[in-house]
């Protein structure tokens, strides 16, 4: 089978502006996530359909490049990860509806567009990464207790300002309002152990190196770190707790997909967002990436079901992107990062 072709994002800016020919037996992707990540769902879907797909790995800068190549683009499908990236080509207008009864059945309302913009493949969810020395069973139960004084110097977390932080800022503010969210997070940047850096792999190593207790992360980085000789230590010294706002559910965010605006090969691109959406794709993507996937009668793999299971927060992340801009205020305004 003919290797997957990719581009990285500086190979990009240094060659013409179209880094592929549009064609009708290809499929051209603007990706986000790392090209290793997609290569097994492209190969099975070039397997059954006979459809070749180009892969283009821009790490930043994809709403740029979208943006000056305009109708010249050859991008059929862009692929990005959390919901603040996929609502932020959706408000460029970068993207085009899809309404097509297979990708409505296989994806749930909570994880796609309501207009079809954008359709979430996979999810993970944002967790309290816990010491399994320092920290008792059932001592944090919510998102709202990370606020409570008991944590004083006892929290590590990455910048206020990373997508991440951020979505799960959003969804607190669309549950809670703006002036209790900003109560929280001068409470949070109170308990904070050091000032927010790093990953969310850095997070739990600040754990196991005795400078924290209680981290915030997404659950895919315990994956990673078990399947890592030199980082499984880290994470053998602490255990995952999902977090819920009071009375609802635990945060989650997602990979997705979403259509082009000038797709050049519109029928195959859709072909391809099928493809992705089937249970068969969703659990090859979740098992690469230790995430969960959403299909009715998926699975996620052995690893990641034993962390435990959770019910998802039932916010439509369409609305929790809505509250992002007001989100980054209030995070500038309590100077969460100093």
């Amino acid at each position: 089978m003919t290797p997957i072709r990719t581009l990285t994002a500086s190979l990009i800016a240094a060659t013409a502006l179209t880094p592929f020919a549009a064609s009708a037996d290809e499929v051209n992707v603007y990706s986000y996530r790392q090209p290793e990540l997609i290569q097994p769902l492209t190969d099975a879907f070039t397997e059954e359909t006979g459809i070749d797909v180009n892969v283009a790995y821009l790490n930043k800068g994809m709403v740029e490049r979208l943006k000056a190549e305009g109708e010249r683009s050859p991008a059929d499908l862009i692929f990005t990860v959390d919901i603040s990236r996929l609502a932020g080509v959706v408000d460029e207008g970068l993207t085009q509806a899809v309404d097509n009864e297979t990708l409505k059945a296989n994806i749930p309302a909570t994880y796609r567009d309501p207009d079809g913009h954008w359709f979430g493949l996979t999810t993970r969810a944002r967790i309290v990464y816990a010491s399994k020395d320092r920290v008792a069973d059932g001592e944090v139960t919510t998102y709202e207790d990370l606020a409570d004084p008991k944590w004083k110097g006892r929290i590590c977390t990455r910048s206020g300002t990373h997508a991440y932080t951020l979505a799960l800022v959003s969804a607190y503010l669309t549950h809670h309002g703006a002036e209790e969210t900003k109560t929280w997070l001068e409470g949070v940047k109170a308990n904070l152990a050091r000032k927010p850096q790093g990953n969310d792999r850095a997070q739990v190593k600040a754990i196991w190196a005795g400078e924290c207790d209680v981290a915030i992360g997404n659950t895919y980085y315990m994956g990673k770190m078990v399947n890592d000789p030199e980082q499984k230590e880290w994470a053998d010294s602490v255990n995952v707790v999902f977090p819920v706002f009071e009375g609802q559910g635990t945060h989650v965010n997602v990979s997705g997909v979403a259509l082009a605006k000038n797709a050049p090969n519109k029928d195959g691109a859709v072909k391809l967002m099928e493809f992705l959406s089937s249970p068969k794709a969703q659990e090859i993507y979740a098992a690469q990436n230790f995430e969960y996937p959403i299909a009715p009668g998926t699975e996620a793999v052995d690893l990641v079901k034993s962390w435990g299971s959770f019910t998802p927060d039932s916010l439509n992340l369409m609305e929790v992107a809505g509250h992002r801009a007001d989100a980054l205020k209030l995070v500038q305004e309590v100077d969460f990062d100093s």
